[in-house]
């Protein structure tokens, strides 16, 4: 992905592997064991699927089931899932651009794995932990992870981490509406590097984000001189894929929140 990314146009500082990251990553489960906020989870995918209630991302939410199986400092040593129980208390919160993402984690999607069963460490905390060690403060994102943030916010706080400012940005559906990811089926980056170069991607993607009027050649770093967020779409866009070429189709609904600046 690196190579396709630096194809594309797009530079970074750093490169930092999260799978390096294991010793800060096992500190942080070390200050949740030492609050008492660790706990075993055995509940299996359709135990919690019979519990029938549906989060707002569409998957089953945890009922929290589990929490009196408290693990201290020898969580090492358990098998299976690991979650951490969050504070049930509702959190007000709302990005740049308006989006509210005020939620009850806790309740809403429920207390999150922090230790899967195979026994790395989960997003949400990896995350977390990653952004607040490689002195991050602005995290912008598709929309399609904001529904995580309040879980991370709360995370940050259980573990005293500074919290980063937040932006979440359209997306790219499929006529279905699946989003448009390779994981869904979409055309790969192989794909597209055999039909485009990256001017000509570009520009596709610059138009139907709304940050120029057609698909003209360009690259990441000329459009950022005129770059502002208000000339980004709001609603998420449809785009159709025709062989390996991508075709604009147009928005797919009417989005919550308001891109301001």
């Amino acid at each position: 992905m690196q190579g396709d990314l630096g194809w594309f146009g797009l530079e970074w500082d750093e490169v930092v592997l999260q799978s390096r990251q294991d010793e800060r990553h096992r500190a942080a489960l070390d200050r949740l064991a030492a609050a008492g906020r660790l706990y075993r989870c055995d509940c299996s995918r359709s135990k919690i699927k019979a519990h029938g209630v549906r989060g707002a991302d569409g998957g089953w939410v945890y009922p929290n089931t589990c929490r009196a199986q408290v693990v201290g400092g020898d969580w090492r040593s358990v098998t299976g899932v690991i979650r951490a129980r969050l504070d049930d208390a509702r959190l007000a919160l709302a990005d740049e651009s308006g989006l509210d993402l005020s939620q009850t984690p806790a309740t809403a999607l429920g207390d999150p794995v922090v230790r899967r069963r195979d026994g790395a460490v989960a997003y949400n905390l990896a995350v977390v932990v990653d952004d607040a060690d490689l002195g991050v403060t602005r995290v912008v994102r598709g929309r399609d992870i904001a529904l995580s943030t309040a879980t991370q916010v709360a995370l940050q706080r259980l573990l005293g981490l500074p919290q980063p400012s937040y932006r979440h940005h359209l997306l790219f559906l499929e006529e279905n509406r699946a989003k448009l990811a390779k994981l869904h089926g979409a055309v790969g980056a192989r794909q597209l590097r055999a039909r485009y170069s990256a001017a000509e991607l570009c520009g596709v993607i610059a138009a139907a984000a709304g940050l120029s009027e057609h698909a003209t050649a360009t690259s990441p770093r000329e459009l950022l001189s005129g770059f502002a967020w208000r000339k980004v779409r709001v609603a998420d866009q449809i785009l159709r894929l025709t062989g390996t070429d991508l075709v604009w189709v147009g928005a797919a609904a009417s989005a919550t929140g308001v891109e301001r600046g």
